[in-house]
């Protein structure tokens, strides 16, 4: 029998060139450039790699292609221990580029992508068997034909679907969010797709029954949640303070180690907390963190009640 899987990966994957300056220019000026890196993101391919620092087992089943972007993608994830067995390349296949542009005064960043040809979910692939092998599904909002038939089988097969969506656009979309048991969301995107003016209200509106938990998160301000257990009041998590210097990715960092602890068993407060710490410590230095050292941040920063 082949070995389970933590966490199988369907949505974009994305290598970013990020470029650092002191503030962002206005239209038309000119700023210098401080330092300058390539990093390797995607709303599901950033929470893959999070997940494998987090020690679970994870797979990219999204469509990878022979460009050179692509090949940049198999190199990272190989190099996180990240399965690409089950990782469709279609000769159309592609990912995710993208220009991000930080700015260190108020930690902002600006974000300039290029998506085009086949990105993300495959239509057929991975076979059935293959999702009947995770614990944890995990999709985003390219490739909704494939999103569709993955979530399907997986919330038929009992496998706990986390999806990290920031576009509603796709006539899918509807379908597919309906499929999702754990739905965790950027207060940016879950208020204006509701209509209402706060977290809280925001996951009363996406709360449904056959729903395991829905989670809104809001930077330094935490997150809220709702589930059953919650008789129909969402709670508030505080998130861990910290000086931030650059936001990029931290959505990303929050679901990925949502989806490792998921995947792990971890009641969901404790869950929810170890990804607050993840994401915040993320914000507050370089890179993605490690399992070990979101643990000692939790000791050392617990959140403020």
């Amino acid at each position: 029998m082949s070995d389970p899987i933590d966490v199988l990966g369907l949505g974009c994957a994305a290598v970013d060139d990020v470029l650092h300056v002191v503030r962002f220019p206005a239209a038309d000026a000119k700023e210098r450039v401080s330092r300058s890196e390539r990093r390797f993101g995607g709303l599901t391919g950033a929470a893959l790699v999070t997940a494998a620092r987090m020690g679970a087992s994870c797979a990219y089943a999204g469509c990878l292609g022979p460009d050179e972007s692509s090949g940049h993608i198999a190199g990272n994830f190989a190099r996180e221990g990240i399965n690409l067995d089950h990782a469709p390349r279609p000769a159309d296949g592609r990912v995710v580029h993208s220009v991000i542009v930080v700015g260190a005064e108020g930690a902002t960043r600006n974000i300039f992508f290029e998506a085009q040809g086949r990105i993300g979910a495959h239509e057929t692939e991975p076979g059935e068997a293959v999702i009947r092998r995770a614990k944890v599904l995990f999709i985003d909002q390219y490739g909704m034909a494939g999103n569709l038939r993955a979530a399907r089988l997986a919330r038929d097969a009992g496998i706990a679907v986390v999806a990290d969506f920031e576009d509603a656009s796709d006539p899918l979309f509807a379908p597919v969010l309906a499929l999702v048991d754990h739905l965790v969301l950027s207060a940016s995107f879950a208020l204006p797709l509701t209509g209402r003016g706060t977290a809280a209200e925001a996951a009363t509106a996406l709360w449904r029954p056959d729903r395991a938990a829905v989670v809104i998160t809001c930077g330094a301000e935490g997150c809220w949640s709702l589930r059953a257990a919650d008789a129909g009041t969402p709670r508030h998590h505080p998130a861990s303070p910290v000086r931030a210097q650059d936001t990029t990715g931290c959505g990303d960092v929050f679901h990925g180690a949502y989806a490792a602890r998921l995947a792990a068993g971890e009641p969901f407060a404790a869950r929810v907390r170890f990804s607050s710490a993840a994401a915040a410590l993320k914000a507050a230095r370089p890179g993605i963190p490690r399992r070990d050292e979101v643990e000692r941040f939790l000791l050392d920063n617990p959140p403020v009640p």
